[in-house]
C-alpha cells in the first residue's frame, strides 16, 4: 500500500511538473520573439557595429545575460534577426494560395502585398541594406537560408507556368529575374525614400503617394510578363 501511495505521489508530481513547464516554454518563445523584434529595430537603426545589446535588453525588460543565453553573442543575435526576417516574408508569400487565382490576378496580388509588406517593415529593408554594406559576409553563415528563399522562386515558377500555358504570360523571362524586379521596385520605396523624397518632394509615407506608387509597380510588372 505504501508503494502505491508513493507511486501515485510521483505521478502527481510528474503531472504537476509538466503543467508548470508549459507556460515556461511559452514565456521563453515570447521572450525570444520580443528580443528578435527589438533587435531588428536596433540593427536597422544602428547597423551591426553600432547596435548595443544593452539597449535591446532595456527595451525588452530582460538582461544581456538572457540575450546571450539565447543567441550566444551580438553577432549570433544579428544572424538570428536575418534568418527570422527572411522567414517571415517567405511565410507571408506561402500563405497567398496564388494557385486559386487566375495567373495575372495572382501576380498582381503578389506584387501588391510585396510592396505593402516592405513599406510596412522598413526595418527589414534596412537590415538587408546593412548586410549588403558588409558584402554579404554574415549571411554566408546561414546556408539554410537558400532553400527557404528558394520557395518563393518555386512559387513564381508555378505561377509563370500557368500563365504561359493559358497564353497570358510570355515565356521568355526567368522567374528569378521576375522576383528580382518585384523586390527591387518595392525595395526602392524604403531604401531611397529620404534622399529621393527630399530631392523630388515626394513623401513615400503619404497614403496616396504609396498607393499610386504601388499601382505603378503592379502595372510595370504586369506589362513585363504580359504575352504580346
Amino acid at each position: 500500500m505504501t508503494s502505491d501511495v508513493v507511486s501515485k505521489g510521483n505521478t502527481a508530481k510528474k503531472k504537476s511538473r509538466k503543467k508548470s513547464e508549459l507556460p515556461r516554454v511559452k514565456d521563453a518563445d515570447a521572450t525570444r520573439q520580443d528580443i528578435l523584434n527589438e533587435a531588428l529595430r536596433e540593427f536597422s537603426q544602428s547597423g551591426l557595429s553600432g547596435a548595443r545589446v544593452d539597449r535591446i535588453a532595456d527595451k525588452t525588460r530582460t538582461s544581456k545575460r538572457m540575450i546571450y543565453y539565447y543567441f550566444k553573442s551580438k553577432k549570433g543575435l544579428y544572424l538570428a534577426v536575418l534568418k527570422e526576417s527572411y522567414r517571415r516574408i517567405r511565410e507571408l508569400e506561402m500563405g497567398f494560395h496564388l494557385e486559386d487565382l487566375p495567373p495575372m490576378v495572382a501576380l498582381r496580388k503578389l506584387v501588391e502585398v510585396t510592396v505593402d509588406y516592405q513599406a510596412a517593415h522598413s526595418d527589414f529593408i534596412r537590415v538587408i541594406m546593412t548586410e549588403n554594406i558588409h558584402k554579404g559576409e554574415h549571411i554566408r553563415e546561414l546556408p539554410d537560408l537558400k532553400p527557404v528563399n528558394k520557395l518563393v522562386i518555386e512559387l513564381i515558377e508555378r505561377l509563370c507556368k500557368r500563365g504561359v500555358d493559358e497564353g497570358v504570360f510570355r515565356g521568355d523571362f526567368d522567374p528569378v529575374d521576375l522576383h528580382m524586379n518585384i523586390s527591387a521596385l518595392s525595395f526602392f520605396n524604403v531604401s531611397n525614400q529620404y534622399t529621393f523624397g527630399y530631392i523630388f518632394d515626394r513623401d513615400f509615407t503619404d497614403k496616396k503617394v504609396h498607393e499610386a506608387r504601388r499601382n505603378e509597380i503592379v502595372e510595370t510588372i504586369a506589362r513585363y510578363v504580359r504575352a504580346p
